[in-house]
């Protein structure tokens, strides 16, 4: 059983709301609402939406006022921005915002009714007719990407967002909204809310032995934003670089780059990284110790246990990118290293693969002397996250349903894990799965002879299939200048559907490399 730390002093973040709160953003009331005289050019209406017709233009052009409206109306509906079907808003509301009679409308809107561009009933106000000619404006582009749509994706990285628990999630949204405080919805603080906070403080030290409480949590923007305040906070400590694996994730790197921090790459064996390696030029060493990415090797105790002592004696920081911690299948689950010092080691966690990227839910677990620059510099950059993504993970974890729903995601992708390696077996005998003790993603190493990744990664795309190389993953090529070809895919992304496609794919891929 873990125990809490005790608190220490430390200046506490910002949690108040700004003094002044910003000048509020809804659309000003035109004057002829109020005082019955001309409304200044660019009205707006008072029905659902916002409508901007400009009058002015066409009446210094020597328009008529009722022929002014009826040309105004006519081009919102000919270019899209009145759709069919909508309503608009009554002639006694209409003439109000734009300060002329109400029998001008009355005229305009029957004129545009005759010509088929209005629909006007008893009783149910005037509308916008449907219309069978397509609206210019509105034409229908390309997606993104253009052949990514049907493209058989087996990136690493990326959890199967199909599995998103959309009914547990309203259910829990439902439950947050109906007892959450008024005072959750104003301005917060910039740790995020403590109902989501309380919740993770129990539930990361009843799953992952992390050991902090709601006052050292910050929740942020996914762990992207994690790492950019974290780099900044450490620059203005006077730090100038930072540590990071040998192989990982270029933007990540780029990230700490964008905070004024140079990287340092450090070796990766099967023990994962080489922690023995550190020295005094960095302020912090980033890690996955879990399930280091991409090669899947878990850190070493030893080098756990060096990594520490290092920040100790260095006054530097660990922080623990907690990578596919909660999918691991055929080994015990690891503790999280920070518990071997809270105040030498930040805990990141996230959403991301156990709901969704999109979510952009992530959370640090930060030691005492970090917690106020990092709140400061959350509070500048956003303010704080979004309040009702929060209320409702929080209600998920403390109802169990969290749980429930990262122990059948734990199953759909073992399942996954072992399909593949039964396919590749079955299809590519040759080629040597690594990594696949946890995570959503393998390492495929290719035997002497086999083609470059390069080239794989091509004829990949060529037929429609999303890989990629461990090669893209290095920060320095200097580090493994003679590593054999391998490929790094990913098991989790693709939707049940097109599961088994990707992998004939993949397997005749690697049965001809």
């Amino acid at each position: 059983m873990t125990t809490s730390r005790p608190a220490s002093p430390r200046t506490s973040p910002p949690t108040s709301p700004p003094t002044s709160p910003p000048a509020s953003r809804a659309t000003p009331r035109p004057a002829g609402r109020t005082t019955g005289r001309a409304a200044p050019a660019g009205s707006w209406t008072t029905f659902g939406g916002d409508l901007h017709l400009d009058l002015t233009g066409r009446r210094a052009a020597g328009t008529g006022l009722r022929a002014a409206l009826e040309d105004a109306l006519r081009e919102a509906v000919q270019d899209g921005r009145l759709a069919p079907g909508t309503r608009l808003p009554s002639s006694r509301a209409l003439g109000e915002d734009l300060g002329i009679a109400r029998n001008t409308v009355v005229e305009a809107y029957g004129q545009l009714t005759a010509e088929g561009w209005l629909t006007s009933r008893q009783g149910s106000g005037t509308t916008v007719a449907e219309r069978t000619a397509p609206h210019p404006g509105r034409r229908s582009a390309a997606p993104p990407g253009g052949r990514r749509h049907g493209r058989l994706d087996l990136m690493p990285g990326r959890p199967d967002v199909s599995l998103f628990p959309r009914s547990a999630w309203l259910s829990a949204a439902r439950r947050a909204l109906a007892t959450a405080p008024h005072e959750a919805f104003d301005y917060g603080s910039p740790l995020g809310r403590i109902e989501l906070r309380e919740a993770l403080t129990a539930y990361l030290a009843r799953v992952r032995g992390v050991r902090t409480d709601p006052e050292h949590l910050l929740v942020c923007a996914g762990f992207t934003q994690g790492l950019a305040l974290l780099g900044t906070a450490l620059r203005e400590r006077g730090g100038r670089a930072l540590a990071v694996e040998g192989y990982g994730l270029p933007p990540q790197r780029d990230t700490v780059r964008a905070t004024g921090l140079a990287t340092l790459a450090l070796p990766v064996d099967c023990s994962g990284a080489r922690t023995d390696r550190l020295d005094a030029r960095s302020a912090a060493v980033l890690l996955t110790p879990a399930h280091q990415y991409p090669t899947g090797a878990a850190l070493a105790a030893e080098r756990r246990a060096a990594a520490v002592g290092w920040a100790r004696e260095h006054d530097g920081y660990v922080i623990e990118d907690d990578y596919d911690g909660e999918f691991r299948y055929d080994r015990q689950p690891l503790g999280a290293m920070q518990a071997l010092d809270p105040e030498r080691v930040v805990y990141a966690g996230t959403a991301a693969k156990s709901l969704a990227p999109g979510l952009r839910l992530a959370w640090l677990a930060l030691p005492d002397a970090l917690v106020e620059p990092v709140a400061r510099l959350k509070q500048l950059a956003d303010g704080m996250s979004p309040v009702l993504d929060q209320l409702t993970l929080a209600e998920m974890i403390t109802s169990g349903t969290y749980d429930r729903h990262v122990r059948r995601c734990r199953l759909h992708y073992r399942r996954r894990r072992d399909r593949l390696v039964a396919e590749l077996a079955a299809r590519a005998p040759h080629v040597e799965v690594t990594g696949i003790a946890a995570g959503l993603h393998a390492v495929l190493q290719l035997p002497p002879g086999a083609a470059s990744e390069a080239e794989l990664v091509a004829r990949a795309d060529a037929v429609g299939l999303v890989v990629s190389g461990l090669g893209w993953h290095l920060a320095d090529p200097g580090l493994a200048p003679d590593a054999p070809p391998a490929l790094v895919v990913g098991y989790g992304t693709p939707p049940d559907r097109t599961f088994p496609a990707a992998l004939e794919a993949l397997g005749e891929l690697l049965r001809r490399a």
